[in-house]
């Protein structure tokens, strides 16, 4: 993992656009987020609504990796398409300042 993107695909983006999708949604845990921190990862991306559980108050995920600067995507789509291995992944922002989160255009080009 280290130095890589780690693309979590839990398959829930089989729910976009739909009610469900906020509701019930998977989400890592913060012992899993401490677990990508020491193995390296440099962003962490998930197919949901969320990385963290929205349950309650806590967000243990988003502590860890951002205390360390490691970026997170979520909301990603059609991860089921992306090989484990032999492909970079890119998560272009906008040019914007102040913002906490913000919209990227995410896509994955195959290494050849």
């Amino acid at each position: 993992m280290r130095g890589r993107a780690v693309l979590v695909h839990t398959g829930w983006d089989q729910h976009w656009r739909t009610d469900q999708y906020l509701e019930g949604h998977p989400y890592l845990t913060g012992a899993l987020a401490q677990w990508l921190l020491d193995a390296g990862a440099l962003l962490v991306g998930i197919d949901s609504h969320n990385i963290d559980c929205t349950d309650g108050g806590e967000r243990p995920v988003h502590s860890v990796l951002l205390r360390y600067d490691i970026p997170m995507v979520e909301h990603l789509c059609g991860l089921a398409a992306v090989p484990e291995h032999g492909a970079r992944f890119f998560a272009m922002p906008v040019k914007v300042k102040g913002f906490g989160t913000f919209p990227v255009r995410a896509f994955a080009m195959l290494d050849r």
